[in-house]
């Protein structure tokens, strides 16, 4: 007998724990999927997942990973699923704009920050944690190329819990982009915006905090006065694992001359640049990418519990 509970019209289904925690009003954190069908290689995108849950749980939240199985919006995977989801080729890249094409054609999908902060807000999840937000491409005056993580973060009212920008991207447009459309960008112990493989990047934030609590201070002022959007939670990777800065600069700038020079663009920039920074780097940007987003699983539970200690039901 199946005990998940359906949505809108059977096409959104929520895990029993899940369904649990919304009905107890327990601290929930969002995942995204995007990270097990692409991020990282097999069977390491499979054991990362799994790590990031294990450090929501033992944060206090329950994790719930979003993703598209055979038509259907899960929100929350059994441990068969997510080695399922983990399986090669398995899952296609879904933005918001493809949420619609996948569940019509019943296929599956691994959830983006648009897609998955999307679904999050139509259940009555407030908190999700990512490895890195999508921006504005380095060269966008040449090619303009411009996530849809950005409308979309001005459009769901969440708390999105992120090391920075995917470090490929231009942080400094990137960031006037999210002014632009109205989403306050915070630093989490920090008075710099992280750049994801690195804890420092030269881009102040809007406001530096340094607790749970303040994070969830803003957020609540924001949503109280009607004005849409999420809040943007820049997380610094964990001091061991980050990479210089200056060195990162270097090496992605060279991956995209070379990107330009072999015609690469779209949906198949982002991987190529990554894979040519984890070769520059022999794998240290892996790990990097592996550590920052456990922590941020971490971090985000916590802000979870403060939302949850505000007397917050939603």
């Amino acid at each position: 007998m199946n005990d998940r509970q359906l949505l809108p019209e059977q096409r959104i289904q929520l895990h029993p724990e899940v369904a649990a925690a919304l009905e107890a009003n327990q601290p929930i954190v969002a995942l995204e999927s995007s990270l097990i069908a692409r991020g990282l290689p097999h069977p390491r995108n499979l054991e990362v997942a799994q790590e990031v849950e294990q450090a929501v749980r033992e944060a206090g939240g329950v994790p719930a990973t979003i993703a598209i199985l055979e038509g259907i919006i899960h929100v929350g995977l059994s441990a068969e699923e997510l080695e399922t989801a983990a399986t090669p080729g398995r899952l296609s890249k879904v933005s918001r704009r493809d949420i619609p094409l996948i569940l019509a054609r019943r296929e599956n999908g691994g959830t983006t920050v648009a897609a998955t902060s999307w679904v999050a807000e139509q259940v009555g999840i407030r908190i999700f944690a990512t490895g890195g937000i999508g921006g504005v491409h380095r060269g966008a005056v040449r090619r303009l190329d411009i996530s849809a993580d950005l409308p979309a973060l001005s459009q769901t009212d969440v708390i999105v819990v992120c090391a920075g920008a995917k470090s490929v991207l231009d942080i400094g447009l990137t960031l006037e982009q999210l002014e632009t459309w109205g989403v306050p960008v915070l630093g989490y112990q920090t008075g710099e915006f992280p750049a994801f493989y690195s804890r420092h990047s030269g881009f102040p934030v809007d406001q530096h905090v340094e607790t749970p609590e303040e994070v969830v201070a803003v957020a609540r002022a924001k949503w109280d006065l009607g004005l849409r959007g999420s809040v943007v939670v820049g997380v610094p990777v964990p001091t061991e694992q980050a990479l210089d800065f200056r060195e990162m600069e270097k090496l992605i700038n060279r991956a995209v001359r070379d990107a330009r020079k072999d015609g690469i663009h779209g949906r198949a920039l982002t991987p190529y640049l990554l894979a040519a920074v984890e070769k520059a780097t022999k794998g240290r940007s892996v790990t990097a990418n592996e550590a920052l987003l456990i922590n941020n699983g971490r971090v985000a539970a916590q802000i979870a519990r403060a939302w949850k200690g505000s007397g917050q039901t939603a």
